[in-house]
């Protein structure tokens, strides 16, 4: 299983994987365009090259590489041409042809690292890792830190991974090399800080890339490092604003109920404008949170959100007995409940038409409207005895409060002042 998932990952490096794709057929085609055409079947045998690695055909593939070669001389034919052979695990005669075209030289980097699968997939290990880490002194190359590396892992010698990998990564940053170097150090060899610290590090100097931030994230959940988590989420967003990532955020942001900085996130980020409304409402910041809803309904159409939008303005306005403000928010009422006649909304209008005496009666049909949705709900029942008082029908009012008093909702604040209100109604119809 070591020696498969070796090659594949060599193969990967240098461009060639066992499934031929799109990619890879482009990447042939470009080479002959790049340069004359050679001889006249060259595109049919292409073709016919491509065909058989689809459908694992490794021989034929082998062959017609081959063919290409020979009538072509150009190298990128024999390099395909070996790694089918790889595949088909003919090593030794990959190796014996690589000797043969270098003469054990180390000029053709894609040559050398073909031979060092093969004398892996012999279980050739030495050899290939003298072979490697003379490569790796020539090219300087992340693929061949990495394929060293692997060397070494076969043979469950860490620490020498970690030392090559150390190097390479010194010379270029790559995050490749820092990857498989973080993976070593946290997984094979326990040094869990050390992993996270050089990730960290790299992080500070040379950004968090999709790579690097992945890492972190991986190993922070297994850590359950919430914050080290959290911090990695938002860096990862910097450089991949993808939703699932948003949601990520939102969700460690509600864990430590840090809703301040939630706010803020969703605020810069635009991410998630349902959830920023709720928390607008729960804050009761109805002044960010009715244009918001409109903006909602603006989008997804949705009437609830607009509906919504006409209860924040209300709620938001300062001066809300300006008569000029009550005709316009009353004529957003009556536009929504055009599109959507539900309790909340019938209570609500009801209850502004009374409060603020604009049709006490027509706002307590609205709210009877509502009751018959609800016929238990304390704030419908309140609005409604808020409606009887203003019309000075002390008795009614007076009953149906009292009910209020008792159901849930019924030591709300309001609920009470209506009540103390409403008894004092009663006392003067006495006298």
């Amino acid at each position: 299983m070591y020696k498969l998932l070796l090659l594949i990952g060599f193969l990967i490096f240098t461009g060639c994987a066992q499934k031929t794709s799109m990619l890879e057929e482009k990447t042939l085609k470009e080479t002959k365009h790049n340069n004359k055409k050679m001889f006249n079947e060259e595109d049919s045998l292409i073709m016919f090259a491509l065909r058989s690695e689809q459908v694992k055909d490794f021989s034929s593939a082998a062959q017609i590489f081959e063919t290409l070669y020979v009538k072509s001389l150009r190298k990128e034919y024999m390099h395909r041409s070996l790694q089918n052979r790889l595949f088909l695990k003919q090593n030794q005669l990959v190796i014996d042809r690589v000797d043969a075209i270098t003469n054990k030289h180390l000029d053709d980097f894609i040559l050398v690292r073909l031979k060092i699968v093969g004398l892996i997939q012999m279980n050739r290990f030495q050899e290939a890792q003298d072979l490697a880490i003379a490569l790796v002194e020539v090219s300087e190359d992340e693929a061949d830190y990495i394929l060293l590396s692997d060397i070494y892992i076969g043979q469950e010698k860490f620490d020498e991974a970690v030392k090559y990998l150390e190097s390479g990564y010194s010379k270029k940053y790559s995050e490749k090399i820092l990857d498989r170097m973080a993976i070593l150090l946290y997984v094979n060899l326990d040094r869990k800080k050390d992993a996270i610290a050089y990730l960290e590090t790299h992080t500070m100097l040379h950004a968090c890339s999709v790579v690097i931030c992945k890492r972190l994230i991986s190993f922070y959940s297994n850590e359950n490092n919430v914050e080290g988590l959290l911090s990695a989420y938002l860096r990862y967003y910097k450089v991949d604003a993808k939703p699932e990532v948003a949601e990520q955020i939102v969700q460690l942001y509600g864990y430590k109920k840090d809703y301040p900085q939630l706010i803020l996130f969703l605020q810069e980020s635009q991410s998630d404008d349902v959830t920023l409304l709720q928390l607008y409402t729960s804050s009761k910041n109805y002044t960010k949170a009715f244009p918001l809803a409109k903006n909602i309904y603006d989008e997804t159409g949705e009437i609830k959100y607009l509906g919504e939008s006409v209860i924040y303005e209300y709620e938001a306005q300062k001066d809300k007995n300006d008569k000029a403000f009550l005709s316009s928010i009353s004529k957003k009422f009556e536009e929504v409940l055009k599109q959507d006649s539900s309790s909340l909304y019938l209570n609500y209008f009801g209850y502004v038409l009374i409060d603020h005496d604009i049709d006490v009666s027509k706002g307590i049909e609205y709210i009877k409207k509502a009751l018959v949705m609800e016929p238990d709900s304390a704030y419908y029942l309140d609005s409604l005895a808020w409606g009887h008082y203003k019309l000075r029908q002390c008795s009614d009012a007076l009953r149906i409060i009292k009910k209020v008093r008792k159901l849930d909702g019924g030591d709300d604040a309001e609920v009470v002042r209506h009540h103390e209100l409403i008894k004092k109604c009663k006392g003067k119809n006495k006298q």
